[in-house]
C-alpha cells in the first residue's frame, strides 16, 4: 500500500524491497544462531546460506516469468525485482538446489541443516508477505462483502474479517476491495514459525522440522489459493499450479517423515 519509500540518486527504493531484505537478514541471524546450537561450522553455514539465497532469487524470478510471461518485455523488466514479481515456490525450489550445493561443497549434515533452515524460511517469508502488502502484488480476489472502497484496511463481519483497498500505483487493482491474501499468508507464516520453533526443541529425529514446514506451508498455501486473484486455475482441473505444487509438497513431506522416522535408528544424518 506504500509502493515507494524514498528516492536515492534517482533510484526509487520500495518498502517491498526493504521488507524482503529485512526478512533475509533476520533469517540469516536465526540460521547462524541455530547452527551454533547444533555445533555446525558457522562459516560453512554462512556460505551455504548465501548460495541458497542467490539460487532462491533466481528461481523465484524464473518461476514468476513462466507463470506471467506477458509482463516481461526486456532484460530491465527481468532485473526489476524491487517492483515485486517473484514466485515463492520457485524461490523455495531454487533455494533448496543452492543449499544442496553448499551442503555438498562445505560438507554439512543434510537434515540438521534443513532443520535449522525451516524456521528461518518461515520467518523470512512473513516479512516478504508484508512486503507484498506494501507493493500490492500477490493480491486477492474481490471481497464481495465490502462496505467501503477507500484506500486502507477495513474490518468486516465476514471471513477473514477484514479486507484491503490499494491506491493507484500499486500492483493490485486500485480502489477495489480485495481479500487480504498477503496479510493472511504473512500471519500464517508467523504462526508456522512459532510451531517450528517448538518442534525444533522437541524434534524426534533430524529432518522432522523441515518436513513439518513443508507440510504446514503446503496446507496453508493450498487454502489461500482459493482467495488469491493472481494465478488462474488450470483448465479442466479447477486448481491453480500453486495448489498442485502444494498437494505434492504435502504428500512428499508425509513420505519424508515416514522414511526419516524409520531410518533414525540406523542413520544419524546424511551427507550429500
Amino acid at each position: 500500500m506504500f509502493p515507494e519509500v524514498i528516492s536515492v540518486f534517482g533510484l526509487k527504493i520500495s518498502l517491498y524491497g526493504i521488507l524482503v531484505a529485512l526478512g533475509v537478514l533476520v533469517g540469516y541471524f536465526l540460521v547462524l544462531k541455530l547452527a551454533k546450537r547444533e555445533g555446525l561450522n558457522t562459516k560453512a553455514v554462512e556460505n551455504t546460506f548465501m548460495i541458497a539465497v542467490l539460487f532462491g532469487v533466481i528461481g523465484a524470478r524464473i518461476a514468476y516469468i513462466l507463470e506471467h510471461p506477458y509482463e516481461f518485455h526486456s532484460l530491465v523488466d527481468f532485473l526489476a525485482l524491487w517492483k515485486g514479481g517473484v514466485s515463492f515456490y520457485g524461490g523455495l525450489i531454487g533455494g533448496i538446489i543452492g543449499a544442496l550445493i553448499g551442503i555438498k561443497v562445505f560438507n554439512l549434515p543434510l537434515w540438521k541443516s534443513a532443520d535449522i533452515a525451516a524456521p528461518a524460511i518461515a520467518l523470512a517469508h512473513f516479512f516478504g508477505r508484508l512486503g507484498c502488502t506494501s507493493a500490492g502484488c500477490c493480491y486477492g480476489k474481490p471481497f464481495p462483502y465490502a462496505t467501503s472502497n477507500e484506500v486502507g484496511i477495513h474490518f468486516s463481519d465476514k471471513f477473514p474479517f477484514f479486507y484491503v483497498v490499494f491506491p493507484k500505483g500499486a500492483v493490485a487493482p486500485p480502489f477495489t476491495p480485495l481479500y487480504p491474501t498477503q496479510l493472511m499468508e504473512a500471519f500464517g507464516n508467523l504462526l508456522i514459525f512459532f510451531v517450528l520453533l517448538f518442534a525444533y526443541r522437541y524434534k524426534p529425529f533430524s529432518g522432522f522440522v523441515f518436513s513439518l514446514y513443508l507440510m504446514l506451508y503446503g496446507f496453508e498455501r493450498f487454502f489461500l489459493e482459493f482467495f488469491r486473484g493472481v494465478t488462474p486455475p488450470i483448465p479442466g482441473i479447477g486448481l491453480t499450479w500453486n495448489q498442485v505444487v502444494s498437494l505434492v509438497l504435502i504428500a512428499g513431506s508425509i513420505l519424508l517423515m515416514f522414511l526419516l522416522k524409520n531410518q533414525k535408528s540406523n542413520v544419524v544424518d546424511y551427507e550429500v
